[in-house]
């Protein structure tokens, strides 16, 4: 990288001195990043010259998530900090360790159309955009604005990067809509936890049933009537199979599941991506293992 590499480097060597891989990832600016999907964006244009971490790892939940003293220190280094948004991190968690560290954040929903959804009476944003490849091109936009303004010297390479993941992300969206075409439209119906997967169904055009509202924070809370009424609708629609997440447990879906005589259809990735050297660790892998679940499921 050019010299706000150079400089960055000479600060934090200036300030510690490390050994091996720590003293190489400490040479390097590092973008902290609040999901999963979000930090795997984020590889996909820094390249090899800066550090990306996550502060959820594989199967943990940013609804419910609560930060630790670790995070406030990775934030505290950070040259970029990256969020969903639109409260995706519970309590805006994300925001508030940024704006703590006095550290810039990008907010990858900027600029998405948003789905509305109910929560308590009022319409508030569904934060889950990134199951939209079309959103998860934005997201990809938004960071890649943010490194651009950070470090312009290096602006055309974050563009070709993006220019570049821009192709994969329309191949796994056409892939998506011949996969989906092989389900019947009386059968595209996604019933999952929580509706984590509006943006999924608006594109590829699903229903999308859950007894749970958009956040996974109030699960414990799902009452028989909301329970007895998914299990009439999936009775009513001869829904044959119920799909869990793999960022909760499979109690709730299974009890469901056995009321409407459906079965499991299989886990889902939903608020997390999997985990190294899994086939869902990043959002193209996430979105064909989901995919194939679903279709395999319900054609």
């Amino acid at each position: 990288m050019g010299r706000f590499i150079r400089v960055f480097s000479l600060v934090l060597l200036g300030i510690c001195f490390c050994g091996g891989a720590a003293a190489q990832d400490a040479d390097r600016p590092l973008v902290v990043c609040s999901t999963t999907q979000v930090a795997d964006f984020a590889r996909q244009l820094v390249g090899d010259e800066w550090d990306v971490r996550s502060v959820l790892g594989p199967g943990q939940d940013p609804h419910t998530y609560a930060v630790t003293t670790d995070d406030a220190a990775l934030v505290n280094r950070a040259t970029l900090c990256a969020e969903n948004g639109w409260n995706l991190e519970g309590g805006a968690w994300m925001s508030r360790l940024a704006e703590t560290a006095n550290k810039p954040l990008v907010t990858c929903v900027a600029g998405v159309q948003p789905n509305m959804v109910d929560h308590n009476g009022h319409s508030i944003q569904d934060p889950h955009a990134w199951f939209d490849p079309a959103n998860a091109w934005q997201y990809v936009k938004n960071i890649r604005d943010a490194l651009a303004k950070i470090d312009p010297e290096n602006r055309n390479d974050y563009f070709s990067r993006a220019e570049a993941y821009q192709f994969q992300l329309v191949a796994i969206d056409g892939w998506i809509r011949r996969q989906v075409g092989s389900i019947p439209a009386g059968r595209r119906v996604l019933v999952t936890h929580h509706d984590a997967f509006g943006y999924f169904c608006r594109r590829y055009r699903f229903q999308a049933h859950s007894p749970q509202g958009w956040t996974t924070g109030e699960l414990t809370d799902v009452s028989l009537e909301q329970r007895q009424a998914v299990v009439a609708r999936i009775r009513e629609l001869g829904v044959k199979a119920i799909f869990i997440e793999t960022t909760l447990n499979r109690e709730l879906l299974q009890q469901i599941a056995n009321d409407a005589g459906a079965k499991i259809g299989g886990e889902l990735y939903s608020d997390a991506m999997g985990p190294p050297d899994s086939a869902g660790e990043t959002y193209i892998g996430m979105m064909r293992e989901n995919v194939i679940t679903i279709v395999d499921a319900l054609k």
